[in-house]
């Protein structure tokens, strides 16, 4: 494939995922982006664009970047070292919904050859909006909620993505594109519906699958039950336990006679609530020098542990908790949707040192050993 020249178009939303960190589980709408970064929220999306152009380097010179301007692409680019080609305008700062569906509208024009985006699922629905299944496109998972199946698990696997399919001729697949109620989904309702498709290239070990939810069977919530006595009956008085999303995390709460924040993250200590739906700064002052644990529970389907709908246990709380405080709960039917734990904090360090192999607790006193990628 000397010589060939490709045409790829690059869309950043810059504000993707700035909810995430402060608890706030996503950022559509003006007064939800003001209220994140009254909290303290800083942007991901641009580091996280950054590490996919880095990837995509070794084809620098085959590839005729085409970008929107400033924080849409054009700064991540060009702090790459790659020319892009700037088309479209914005208002710096002030980006919307609307300058996604219009890059996208004109990147067809040009007939690029794949779009590469980076944001979460809100930005999947803009570009399914602007351009449907015309054109294939590649999710790059910077946002809070991504439940849709047209990301790849990372940064890094989203350039071996465009690099396979550019030189190798990848399959391609209409994957779903799932769209969430946001005020629902910070009330703890999760309201999804299938959007549309997307023209996705096909590599199953290198892009996430939709999001799953477990069976609502007499089975499943008796499994549930039992993973939370064995937990509670497990627990130290004296110890902070930070619990993720999720019903299995749900059940230790219930179990406890205590509330829980079915879509947040709170933490209790012997036996009660000390603060629900918390941030990383709320996390970290409450844990501060004391002995913590985090409980999680992986993503049906998908197999996240971290790095999608609980950015609030954050690089910085991992380290300060350790990774041996981790523990891991899930239903032996959720288990059996996931064939790896993934991980995927923005920390290329932290999530070196959390892959390998992990206890999961699947029952009463039983546990399985799971390899997290």
């Amino acid at each position: 494939m000397e010589g060939k020249i490709w045409k790829i178009g690059f869309i950043v939303n810059p504000i993707a995922g700035m909810g995430g960190i402060v608890g706030l589980k996503g950022t559509d709408g003006e007064e939800i982006l003001k209220k994140a970064i009254e909290l303290g929220a800083q942007p991901v999306a641009p580091q996280r664009a950054k590490e996919v152009l880095k990837n995509l380097l070794r084809l620098k010179k085959q590839l005729k970047l085409i970008t929107y301007p400033h924080e849409m692409g054009e700064n991540e680019a060009i702090s790459v070292s790659f020319s892009p080609l700037v088309i479209g305008n914005i208002t710096p700062g002030q980006t919307t919904a609307e300058d996604t569906k219009r890059a996208a509208k004109d990147m067809k024009k040009l007939k690029v050859e794949l779009i590469v985006f980076c944001g979460g699922d809100g930005t999947a629905c803009d570009i399914y909006e602007a351009i449907g299944d015309s054109i294939p496109v590649i999710g790059v998972p910077t946002g809070v909620k991504m439940h849709s199946a047209v990301f790849a698990v990372n940064p890094k696997a989203a350039a071996e993505v465009v690099i396979k399919f550019l030189t190798e001729g990848l399959p391609l697949r209409r994957a779903e594109v799932m769209d969430i109620d946001e005020e629902a989904f910070r009330a703890g309702i999760l309201s999804a519906k299938l959007k549309g498709y997307l023209l996705v290239p096909y590599e199953p070990e290198l892009i996430q699958g939709v999001k799953t939810s477990s069976p609502l069977t007499d089975e499943e919530e008796e499994n549930k039950v039992a993973i939370a006595r064995y937990i509670v009956e497990n627990m130290d008085p004296d110890t902070f336990y930070i619990l993720g999303p999720g019903t299995t995390t749900k059940a230790i709460a219930d179990l406890l006679g205590v509330e829980k924040t079915l879509l947040g993250v709170d933490v209790i200590k012997n036996g009660k609530t000390i603060a629900k739906d918390v941030g990383e700064k709320e996390i970290l002052k409450i844990i501060d020098e004391h002995k913590s644990k985090i409980i999680i529970t992986p993503i049906g389907n998908q197999g996240f542990i971290f790095g999608r709908g609980n950015q609030q246990i954050s690089p910085r709380v991992i380290r300060k908790v350790g990774i041996k405080n981790i523990i891991v709960i899930a239903t032996k039917y959720k288990l059996s949707t996931i064939k790896y734990l993934r991980v995927d904090t923005g920390d290329e360090h932290l999530d070196k040192e959390l892959k390998g192999y992990i206890r999961v607790v699947t029952d009463y006193n039983e546990e399985k050993i799971v390899k997290v990628v």
